[in-house]
């Protein structure tokens, strides 16, 4: 990994679309519980509403986690500004709003957190129109210390990269297995980190990823028992639903 990238603090835990086991997935609620249960990183989605809006959202629906039905690239911002996106996860949520990435980026600023923030793009709209709405502003209202772009789709980091080098954004290349190209896009994006799913990461595999010089984080663990192992393969991050389960089975210090 080139010297240019920023020197991040790298937690162990990351809070994954904020303290998600306990608050509303990606909500301003979620992160002020992860930021109060003492994690101070989270991982969030964002994506276009159909104004051009970015939100933090995981789904292309409404359906799961708010009150309304519709796609997101079929809404405006005064459509979902009206949805509940809390009740449905419990009672004390009722009448949380969704967040507009302008909303959740206050709060971060706030409370002084990092962000891993997932580019989510859905078949409605492309990962390059995502990315030149959310890079420059994540890019003023950050710095790189706190501060990690991912993504599925290749296009959206690819143009991301484009609008800023590595020393002010650090990039996270998102995986399911991971492939035997692996290394020729992290290369390509000049990445700082390669995030995947900690039930297909083999031991060979982590070593490969560290011995080239890459963070190696895993999603999405909740049971610290079965992810143990993980740790001393090199593994430098988890993302969890909730991290709190963690802290029975503290991971141990970086060598």
């Amino acid at each position: 990994m080139p010297a240019s990238h920023p020197a991040i603090a790298l937690p162990r835990m990351i809070a994954h679309r904020g303290l998600s086991a306990h608050a509303p997935e990606n909500t301003l609620a979620a992160v002020r519980a992860a930021h109060d249960a003492g994690f101070r990183w989270v991982e969030l989605d964002v994506q276009l509403l159909g104004d051009g809006t970015p939100v933090i959202w995981h789904d292309a629906t409404l359906k799961r986690c708010s009150d309304g039905h519709g796609r997101l690239a079929t809404l405006d911002l005064a459509a979902v500004r009206r949805l509940d996106v809390g009740a449905w996860f419990g009672d004390g949520f009722r009448g949380e709003r969704m967040a507009t990435l302008s909303d959740m980026l206050e709060l971060l600023v706030e409370r002084e957190m990092g962000v891993n923030m997932e580019l989510k793009v859905t078949h409605r709209r492309s990962g390059t129109e995502l990315a030149e709405v959310v890079v420059p502003r994540l890019l003023k209202a950050l710095p790189p210390e706190r501060l990690i772009l991912s993504s599925f789709d290749q296009p959206a980091l690819q143009h991301a990269r484009s609008l800023a080098d590595a020393s002010l954004l650090p990039i996270g290349v998102l995986t399911e297995g991971i492939p035997a190209t692996w290394r020729t896009r992290c290369e390509a994006l000049d990445a700082f980190s390669l995030h995947t799913d900690w039930t297909r990461l083999t031991a060979r595999r982590a070593r490969e990823i560290k011995d080239a010089g890459y963070r190696l984080l895993c999603y999405t663990p909740n049971d610290p028992a079965a992810f143990a192992s993980r740790w001393g393969w090199g593994v430098d991050c988890a993302i969890s639903d909730d991290p709190t389960l963690f802290a029975q089975f503290a991971p141990p210090p970086r060598a």
